[in-house]
């Protein structure tokens, strides 16, 4: 008894300094669980594609069947948790900056200029990242980064696990750059590999420029 006691003393105690320090823990929803954070986890899975139920606040099993198909997607432990990692796989976690999006909206960008521009130029891994910012910006697309990213089929290295690889640091510096305004690609929505894509539709669009191996289009 004194045991337990002493235990709810310290979690008691605990618990009181993470509030004073302010210290945030992440919060973690499953099966069960209600809130905001459950609605933003179905509000996004619903953009995304993934989730088709009522955006109610519950997490019931359409909504684990939602986070469950995501996480195989993205290459997650397909477990139905929305634990912290897949809240920052859906771009739901961290703070806001400067930029207007969340730090891990700013590490899925970086994550895929990583994995979409690997080897290019530096000039050419900003301007795929703001190509994605391009296209968060304009109604054809969705309006969230994770959105874009995420959009059924728009990204190769979503398809064939890249987007879980280390990102480099270049890529880092990229996506701050292209989130402070640089554009090398000048307002373009689309890029491609001349010598790898095989889209008939992709190599219609009209070639803007041509940075490394990417040619950017409208």
């Amino acid at each position: 008894m004194k045991k337990l006691l002493a235990l709810l003393s310290l979690l008691l105690v605990l618990s009181v300094a993470a509030a004073v320090l302010g210290i945030h823990v992440s919060a973690l929803s499953k099966y069960g669980s209600t809130g905001s954070e459950v609605t933003q986890i179905q509000q996004k899975l619903s953009s995304l594609g993934f989730y088709s139920g009522s955006i109610d606040g519950i997490y019931g099993t359409q909504t684990r069947d939602a986070v469950t198909a995501f996480q195989r997607s993205v290459g997650l432990t397909p477990d139905g948790i929305a634990g912290s990692k897949t809240l920052l796989y859906l771009g739901l976690s961290g703070s806001s900056n400067n930029y207007g999006y969340t730090q891990s909206e700013v590490d899925l960008l970086a994550r895929t200029i990583s994995a979409e521009a690997r080897g290019e130029p530096y000039e050419g891994q900003v301007a795929v990242g703001a190509v994605i910012l391009n296209r968060v910006e304009h109604p054809s697309f969705p309006n969230t980064i994770g959105g874009v990213i995420y959009q059924r089929g728009a990204f190769s290295c979503i398809d064939d696990g890249q987007i879980n690889q280390p990102v480099s640091e270049t890529s880092k510096r990229a996506a701050i750059d292209a989130l402070n305004g640089w554009d090398p690609s000048n307002g373009c929505i689309y890029y491609y590999n001349p010598v790898t894509a095989t889209s008939k539709w992709i190599r219609s669009r009209p070639i803007m420029l041509t940075i490394g191996k990417h040619v950017f289009c409208m």
